[in-house]
């Protein structure tokens, strides 16, 4: 089974769901794809094992062969390239590495170079948790190509737990496409709402499906009123508690020091293999 745990929102509690949920559950596949500020590791404290770099491809024009016809700009739905009368602009940072510009050339003069992109690192943590995290180059805008590579790290044979990037652009889709399950972790209140609102249409249009948590559960109304109307069901709720909020700035994930939220967890895990 491969759980996802998003949210629209930065802030919500995402690591802290996932992380939780790991420790939990213990013998799983934890992947960070938070490849922008991956943090997973401040909780789950892995011993790395293997750091590997990764690139991504980019277009090369071959000028010596190339026509000029523009069939490659016009592909391209991104505007990673621009064709003038004698010469083609490639914009490295505009591209999404699919490829799709060496198919449409119809004087096969586009091959591929690789440029450095970020870091996958490789590690155990303790209970026989396995962890990857995938960490992007300062500079670098592209995230998907390098969380692609980093979810092939997903094993067949147990529980994977993805950590996705925030919000609902390109990196989150990236991470969470292709999950049997997604947790949306929100909190209580307008922006919370707002952005939970956005990352369900998101999951609506992958097809996805899909749960709420409740992150700093207090006063949940503005929440419960929402997921009432759309028919989403809420699995867990985490209350507003200061306890749990010194133990996260100490690195510590809070079901190792509460004991009971080991049993919600698992709980919450059974929800979500009931669906």
């Amino acid at each position: 089974m491969i759980i996802s745990v998003a949210s629209g929102k930065g802030g919500t509690g995402k690591t802290t769901i996932a992380v939780n949920l790991a420790i939990s559950l213990k013998d799983v596949n934890f992947i960070d794809c938070d490849v922008e500020e991956p943090n997973a590791h401040i909780l789950l404290h892995p011993k790395i094992d293997e750091r590997i770099e990764v690139f991504r491809k980019i277009p090369k024009v071959d000028l010596e062969r190339c026509n000029f016809c523009g069939k490659c700009a016009e592909f391209c739905a991104f505007n990673a390239l621009a064709v003038l009368k004698d010469n083609v602009i490639v914009f490295p940072e505009l591209c999404h590495a699919c490829g799709g510009c060496g198919i449409a050339c119809p004087e096969d003069a586009i091959d591929e170079e690789m440029i450095p992109t970020g870091i996958l690192e490789r590690g155990r943590c303790e209970d026989g948790i396995k962890f990857a995290s995938g960490s992007l180059n300062v500079g670098e805008p592209m995230a998907p190509p390098l969380i692609n590579v980093v979810k092939e790290e997903i094993k067949d044979d147990c529980i994977n737990i993805i950590d996705a990037p925030p919000g609902t652009a390109c990196p989150m889709v990236s991470s969470v496409h292709g999950s049997d399950y997604c947790i949306l972790v929100t909190e209580p209140n307008p922006f919370g709402l707002h952005d939970l609102r956005m990352a369900v249409e998101a999951l609506r249009i992958l097809k996805m499906n899909f749960g709420v948590v409740i992150n700093k559960s207090g006063d949940d109304k503005i929440i419960e009123d929402f997921c009432s109307d759309e028919d989403i069901p809420i699995l867990m709720r985490v209350p507003y508690d200061r306890h749990i909020a010194e133990l996260y700035s100490k690195g510590i994930a809070f079901s190792t020091e509460i004991e009971e939220y080991k049993e919600e967890f698992l709980s919450l895990f059974e929800k979500i293999r009931g669906k």
